[in-house]
This record gives structure tokens, sequence and C-alpha cells, in this order.
């Protein structure tokens, strides 16, 4: 094995264990796609791109084009017209684009900005932060309109 050998091997170990922990961060929040889909897509993205990065610059652009097939197959419409799975189709493709980045090298980069996505992730799970979420004003909002613009502080007390 050559000294380009190890570098693509740690390459590809990097790559793995960050799309790892993000398709476990995914898996506990009951996600159709987990730990081994995640680690597949990461794992996948390095190898092409740490193998190609010379020689076929175009091969990022077939990397994003399968991730777009492995996403659009996690996001579910209901009935009710809800929306499912689109922080987890955004999440693959940020391994993706992670695992891209480890494949040319960037390391470092790769694990900083694995690190965002994970704090990203994890935003919505801080009690305090969960106030910041625009579904809880979205509801009341809602409600608002449906009920003519009047707001319960707006009604008179009944007597």
């Amino acid at each position: 094995m050559t000294v380009n050998d190890w570098d693509i091997i740690a390459r590809l170990a990097v790559g793995l264990g960050v799309a790892f922990v993000f398709g476990f961060e995914r898996g506990l929040r009951g996600s159709p796609a987990g730990d081994r889909t995640f680690a597949l897509v990461g794992l996948s993205a390095t190898a092409i791109t740490a193998v190609t990065a010379t020689t076929s610059p175009q091969a990022v652009a077939g990397v994003v084009t399968g991730i777009g097939f492995i996403g659009a197959g996690v996001v579910f419409h209901s009935d009710g017209g809800s929306v499912r799975g689109i922080t987890t189709a955004a999440t693959i493709f940020a391994t993706a684009a992670t695992g891209v980045v480890i494949g040319y090298g960037h390391l470092l980069l790769g694990v900083v900005t694995a690190t965002m996505v994970l704090s990203i992730l994890e935003l919505g799970n801080i009690p305090v932060l969960r106030l910041l979420d625009a579904r809880h004003y979205r509801d009341r909002f809602t409600s608002d309109i449906e009920s003519g613009g009047e707001r319960p502080a707006d009604k008179p007390l009944a007597s």
C-alpha cells in the first residue's frame, strides 16, 4: 500500500464515521432512514470523490443526482396535506456533501461541517429554543385567520 492508499482509507473512515453519526441521530428521531442508510451514503460519496477527485470532476454531479433520488424516497405526503421527511432528506444531502468534502481531502472542514449539521439537528430538541419553532406560532396564526381575525383577547368576557 502506498501513502496515497492510506490517505484514501483515512478519508473513507472519517466519511463513514461522520455519516454514521448523522444516521444515528436521525434513527433516534424515528426517521425511516437510519445509521446504515446514512453510512452508505457518506461512504459512497467519500469513495467516489476520493477516487475521481483528479480525473473526473463530474463525479460530484453524479453523487448529487443519486442523492436526489434517495432523498425523494424519504419524503412522505399524508392525506391531511402534511409533509414528513424533509429534514431527513436534507440531512441525506448534507451527508453526501460532507462526504464529498472529506473525499477531496478536507478532513477538518468535513468534521466542522458535520458539527454544524448536528448542531442544527439538535437545536429543536433544546427546550428553551423550542419557543423559536415557527410551527408553534403557525398554529396560533392559522387559528386567528380561521376565526375571522379575532383572538381570544379581542373577544368580550362573558358575563
